[in-house]
């Protein structure tokens, strides 16, 4: 297995829009970086380091004083760029110029609901940089129906694979309305490269997967990942959709953010939500269970294996990083490592 390694000049899912009113401020730790998110009169977001240039206080502490973000220590303002627009300590004799002082700005875009923040060099440009995942189907303006937020304390690997791993269902997510490990028999399914990831072919979900049952009809579905850790499972019946979106963003080294969402337009679902909710929080934190136990192994770091075909989309996973690495330092084109092909395995 490869060594862990967080990606740089990458998207990371870091909030969901409604977690951000008009005139707040948020915070997040992103790839160790210390961000504090603002929202302007205007609804704009954006995002600035964490960390007052003057005497070090994070300005998350602070509070938006008009469309500007006041430091809690000394009452200096940035704007939305990072720009220092006001010290009010300074008289009208002393030369110093605010605007010469800046805190660094992250990039950042707010599509479906979510806010996506770009952490990477100063001098690469984002647009060069993976597309943010959308959900099909659905307008960039659209916002998810229910959304659940997990703190995993694991690197950003660990989460990955787990979130994409096909054997661990009839033995982490034995529910009743899901499966057990009594019906375990082999899968096979296709799958084909898309730009910067993978994808599940669309087909017929599992007999043994009860949850998709609630969908009614003769649902099909297909599951895309997109570096640097976006899974989204596309469930059509008929004209209708539902999708799942998950992005993991990682805090540090030892820990990462799960954030699950759903959209839909089948409007039963709406009247069931509440079971939704409870289903799929269910999910979640039986992944969230094991990947604790997990840690205590790896305490001792123990040598790890991937196996075929089973483990293969987390080989994937680690040679579409190492390539997007190489791309980088490189300064080359991405070439994607993921061949079309069909996975058989039992679960």
């Amino acid at each position: 297995m490869s060594t862990s390694q967080i990606l740089k000049n990458v998207w990371y899912l870091a909030f969901c829009s409604k977690d951000l009113k008009v005139g707040q401020i948020q915070k997040r730790i992103l790839a160790g970086h210390p961000v504090m998110v603002g929202r302007q009169q205007n609804g704009q977001a954006f995002a600035l380091r964490d960390v007052c240039p003057h005497r070090g206080i994070p300005l998350s502490y602070g509070k938006m004083v008009g469309d500007q973000v006041q430091c809690p220590y000394h009452g200096w303002k940035f704007d939305n760029s990072g720009v220092c627009a006001q010290i009010p300590s300074l008289c009208a004799t002393d030369d110093l110029d605010p605007q010469k002082i800046r805190v660094r700005h992250y990039p950042l875009q707010e599509i479906q609901g979510n806010i996506w923040i770009f952490i990477g060099d100063k001098d690469f440009s984002p647009e060069l940089a993976p597309p943010i995942p959308v959900v099909p189907g659905f307008a960039s303006d659209a916002l998810p129906q229910y959304t659940e937020v997990a703190h995993f304390p694991c690197p950003i690997d660990h989460a990955v694979i787990g979130l994409m791993d096909p054997a661990h269902g009839p033995f982490v997510h034995q529910s009743w309305f899901w499966r057990s490990s009594k019906t375990i028999h082999e899968k096979q399914k296709k799958f084909a490269p898309i730009p910067f990831g993978f994808q599940m072919v669309r087909h017929q979900p599992s007999t043994n997967s009860r949850a998709y049952k609630i969908l009614g009809g003769q649902p099909v579905t297909e599951i895309s990942f997109y570096l640097p850790c976006v899974r989204i499972e596309h469930v059509s019946v008929g004209k209708k959709s539902f999708c799942a979106m998950t992005g993991l963003s990682p805090i540090d080294e030892s820990n990462t953010r799960v954030i699950q969402l759903a959209y839909w337009d089948m409007p039963w679902l709406t009247l069931i939500k509440p079971l939704i909710r409870k289903f799929t929080k269910v999910f979640l934190y039986q992944d969230l269970d094991a990947v604790r136990k997990q840690q205590e192994g790896l305490k001792f770091d123990p040598s790890l294996m991937l196996i075929k075909d089973a483990d293969t989309q987390a080989k994937w996973y680690y040679a579409l990083k190492d390539e997007w690495m190489r791309s980088q330092l490189e300064k080359s084109t991405f070439k994607n490592p993921v061949p079309e092909t069909t996975l058989r395995w039992r679960s």
